[in-house]
């Protein structure tokens, strides 16, 4: 079974919430990325939003930010994370449609490690989900897992119990284009996790993570 349980992420969780004294270099490297497409008063959900520490930052910089995740150990850490200048909702984006939740349209959906879990018509159901409520030129910022990272060789040593599918940059391309988004720009980030690390053409292939900036047209 590909798409981990509750409790598998709830344990993953937990063990996240030890305190961390840095903001890791691809947090870093995705935040530069994402900059600059947030704008105070934007209206931005966070789908999958783990710890909160993204939907923190988005609050911190003006946009109108909702934080959503099925794990409730995620959630509480999110609530904390932003300190109630979020709205924070459980859901399951294959069950939950997201327009019952949400009412008002957003301007962004930003998600860092979802889509890897589900299979591709999995995936392909949650973006639909996504489009439901976000705004025409509106945009979806996603970040996946590199299927020829060094990192997965290690990745389950830190995530016991969670299943992944990595993508490669043609399929992250493909699951935006096979839902009518055009994609504004893609590529790779931090081949090592380090402060310096080798990019550009290099990280499309051996970079952490994979990203794209895809609009709705």
């Amino acid at each position: 079974m590909l798409t981990p349980r509750d409790n598998d992420w709830n344990r993953f969780w937990q063990h996240a919430a030890r305190p961390r004294s840095q903001i890791s270099w691809s947090k870093q490297r995705i935040l530069r990325v994402i900059g600059p497409h947030l704008a105070p008063g934007k209206r931005i959900v966070e789908a999958g939003c783990g710890s909160g520490f993204f939907s923190a930052h988005f609050c911190d910089n003006g946009l109108l930010t909702t934080a959503v995740d099925f794990s409730q150990q995620a959630l509480d850490l999110a609530r904390i994370a932003t300190q109630g200048r979020a709205q924070i909702l459980k859901a399951d984006f294959l069950k939950n449609p997201l327009p019952e939740l949400i009412k008002e349209k957003v301007d962004l959906i930003f998600t860092d490690g979802l889509f890897e879990h589900f299979s591709s018509s999995d995936q392909d159901n949650i973006m639909r989900n996504f489009l439901s409520i976000l705004k025409q030129g509106g945009k979806v910022l996603t970040f996946v897992p590199n299927r020829y990272s060094p990192w997965q060789l290690i990745r389950p040593l830190f995530m016991p119990g969670i299943n992944e599918r990595p993508f490669v940059l043609r399929g992250l391309h493909n699951l935006n284009k096979r839902n009518a988004l055009h994609i504004e720009t893609s590529g790779g980030l931090n081949v090592f996790p380090w402060r310096v690390s080798p990019e550009g053409k290099l990280a499309q292939y051996f970079g952490m993570i994979l990203f794209a900036v895809a609009v709705k047209t």
